[in-house]
């Protein structure tokens, strides 16, 4: 049986160290295409951190740089991804592979497509149980079962012979984020996990994420553009914009007093119970695709009512400050944020 390399203990330096990662994707005859342009993030052990942005932003493309999940031919990957000591990009596809489900858990975004339609779900959770540590089947089908009931499925000893499409959708997700739990990993990456489900079942995925990082320790990488479900759930956030993250902060800090017009923007489009029932919700002009380089621009320039002549003419410079980092020419003053 592999040994597992010790959890990384507070205070001994990040468990996930992201840095400068680059996704370009390459067509014969046509210009790269930047998905993730340089992008820089830590994670804790135990701590939750949320990278939320549009869709079209990179937050799905930068999780599957990190699990070496992106296709074979096609895409160019850059930077640095340090997880417990090694750069994850170096790893041989087979080391990758051990790290996969043992240390690195993914919960994917639609749970339909994730599972395999022609394996129950318990043998889909126990293939993870055996290769990774080392059980037997009768040990592992046992612990599938056991694995059901703590995400919440009801009657798991018969439900592990279920296959996925008969269970409901919020059954489904429970099930991926059993396998993703399978073998304790020290990092879950949840990409999109409530999208499509009705409001009831993304509160009970989101609690129990919230419980499961509570009781195991594991560090949790949420993906979403909702930033209802960061409000509740994330200890730190990343807000990215075409491929670059634009502001970080701690989640309080991030609510109470937004500074680039994108997360400003972002917050000021969530519906509020206090809000007049006939009241317009804000919303940000354009598109994710109506971008500049950021190579001699904002990118959110054609988009930003805080727009000023330099945001088309030079890249935002990073400022950091009190724990928030911002990329922004004009940001939105902290005392009217």
């Amino acid at each position: 049986m592999s040994t597992r390399p010790p959890r990384t203990a507070p205070g001994e330096g990040p468990l996930l160290d992201v840095r400068d990662l680059t996704v370009r994707f390459t067509r014969r005859g046509e210009p790269d295409t930047v998905a993730v342009d340089g992008v820089s993030f830590d994670i804790e052990p135990g701590e939750i951190v949320g990278l939320v942005g549009e869709s079209g932003c990179g937050k799905s493309v930068t999780s599957l740089a990190i699990m070496g999940l992106l296709p074979g031919r096609g895409p160019k990957v850059g930077g640095e991804v340090r997880f417990g000591g090694d750069d994850l990009l170096t790893l041989s596809d087979a080391a990758l592979r051990q790290r996969r489900g043992r240390d690195l858990g993914m919960v994917f975004q639609d749970p339909l497509s994730s599972l395999n339609p022609v394996v129950p779900v318990g043998a889909q959770i126990t293939e993870a149980l055996t290769r990774h540590r080392g059980m037997d089947k009768k040990a592992a089908r046992s612990e599938a079962v056991t694995l059901l009931e703590r995400v919440g499925i009801p009657d798991p000893a018969r439900r592990v012979s279920s296959y996925p499409h008969q269970m409901s959708g919020g059954m489904r997700q429970r099930a991926l984020i059993a396998i993703a739990l399978a073998c304790s990993p020290r990092l879950l990456i949840a990409d999109e996990p409530t999208t499509a489900l009705d409001v009831t079942i993304q509160a009970q995925i989101l609690e129990l994420l919230r419980d499961l990082v509570a009781e195991t320790g594991t560090a949790l990488m949420m993906i979403t553009h909702d930033l209802g479900v960061v409000a509740g759930l994330c200890d730190r956030v990343n807000v990215l914009y075409a491929g670059r993250i634009v502001e970080r902060a701690e989640r309080h800090r991030l609510f109470a007093t937004p500074r680039h017009p994108y997360t400003h923007g972002l917050i000021g489009s969530i519906p509020r119970l206090d809000s007049d029932p006939g009241q317009e919700l804000p919303a940000i002009t354009g598109s994710v695709n109506d971008n500049l380089p950021w190579d001699t621009a904002c990118a959110f320039a054609p988009r930003c009512s805080r727009a000023i002549e330099i945001c088309t003419e030079a890249t935002p410079l990073v400022e950091t400050a009190a724990s928030r980092m911002l990329r922004c020419h004009n940001p939105v003053p902290a005392t009217s944020a």
